[in-house]
């Protein structure tokens, strides 16, 4: 007999966030690391909502357990800011309240999968998907992306991978690594292809409000409305109000889905912590015009790392068109000696620029897609200067 679990084994760590610890562990050394690992804002919380949460403290109702599926006006709120945002019809009775998006795409993929149940899975995707969609016995299947396309899976793509087997597809717009954010049009056939296949959607919506250029956010389930009932959205306050750390997620979806998905977080975490809840109505209630300022830094920053990334000698980039990443290829440098070393993948090529330039990065097979790699330009502008002409002067 194990001592630990297959099922626990099996899992493999987050390099989103072994690269983030070891970057902080050098800096913590003494070293002059730059971290371009971490997928977080670098803003602060909106003051508004760190006054909600003290205040929130203080109030002994909010140091009890409260409901599972979240504190009503919570609830409430989410659903009145997804009618709002992604144009989808729901009740607050459809929405449950998790701790962190993640949480939110764990308990989504427990309840709809099957074991043997198989998950299109678009590549680049986030490292955690295929984890999570394992983790509840099913299998993810790879549909993989390119630069070319600007990391778009097409209707055609989708029809190909499919099988008996198909339970559901990942759809996130904007992407993470990539930053693709998808056309109406292009939803539209994606959203009508799932529809007609009975294939669910799980809509990761997390990077809604942070679209650049003339690239706007578009629900899925809000542009086919008949999609609603086979559609789980995913969405949180982490990214949109720079509130990482405070561990409010959430699923919108139909009633018999989330009621069986209220009953299984009645049996792991139960309610979210209290504070957090009331900070995020806070930040729900209120304006978006601290949004719209880290939105504007965002925007500005990814232009420039794009700028940086793209005049180094073999590598490419395209532009981000949302979230808050770069996702350059490095296919052009590989196979080179750098520094006595010759990097034959992104992951060799990532232990090189951090060992002899001091800059993290996450290698793209993180995300499936070797000869790429993710760097977050949620950092300060002088970061973005300093970090790629080390990248740069490491590759000359």
């Amino acid at each position: 007999m194990t001592r630990v679990s297959s099922r626990a084994t099996a899992i493999t760590e987050s390099a989103t966030l072994a690269v983030d610890a070891r970057a902080k562990a050098l800096q913590a050394a003494g070293e002059d690391v730059i971290g371009f690992g971490a997928g977080e804002p670098d803003f602060p919380t909106p003051e508004h909502v760190i006054v909600a949460a003290v205040e929130a403290s203080r109030d002994p109702r909010n140091h009890r357990y409260s409901p599972t599926a979240g504190l009503p006006e919570l609830r409430l709120a989410i659903a009145e800011k997804t009618r709002r945002d992604s144009a989808v019809d729901c009740e607050a009775s459809q929405v449950l309240v998790t701790n962190g998006a993640k949480h939110a795409v764990y308990e989504a993929l427990q309840t709809i999968v099957d074991p043997g149940d198989e998950v299109l899975l678009p590549a680049p995707y986030w490292t955690t998907y295929p984890e999570a969609i394992s983790l509840a016995g099913g299998e993810p299947v790879v549909v993989p992306t390119t630069e070319a396309t600007e990391f778009r899976v097409t209707v055609e793509q989708l029809d190909a991978a499919k099988t008996p087997r198909t339970k559901a597809l990942f759809f996130v717009s904007p992407g993470n690594p990539s930053g693709a954010v998808y056309p109406p049009a292009e939803m539209k056939a994606i959203g009508r292809w799932a529809l007609e296949n009975g294939v669910w959607v799980i809509a990761d919506e997390i990077y809604e409000h942070l679209t650049y250029g003339q690239h706007k956010f578009t629900s899925m389930p809000g542009l086919i409305s008949d999609l609603a009932a086979t559609t789980l959205i995913v969405n949180g306050v982490a990214k949109t109000y720079a509130m990482t750390g405070w561990r409010v997620g959430w699923i919108v979806g139909p009633p018999d889905v989330m009621q069986a998905a209220i009953n299984l977080q009645s049996h792991s975490t139960s309610n979210v912590g209290n504070v957090s809840q009331r900070a995020a109505i806070a930040a729900l209630h209120g304006d978006l015009e601290a949004v719209a300022a880290m939105r504007a830094a965002y925007e500005r920053r990814g232009h420039r790392m794009h700028e940086l990334l793209s005049a180094i000698p073999g590598v490419t980039c395209i532009e981000p068109q949302g979230a808050f990443y770069c996702f350059p290829s490095f296919e052009g440098v590989l196979g080179r000696e750098i520094a006595g070393r010759t990097p034959r993948n992104t992951i060799e090529l990532a232990a090189v620029l951090l060992d002899e330039a001091k800059v993290a990065i996450v290698p793209g097979e993180a995300f499936g897609a070797p000869g790429y790699a993710r760097l977050t330009f949620a950092v300060s502008d002088g970061d973005i200067e300093e970090g790629v002409q080390r990248i740069a002067k490491l590759l000359a």
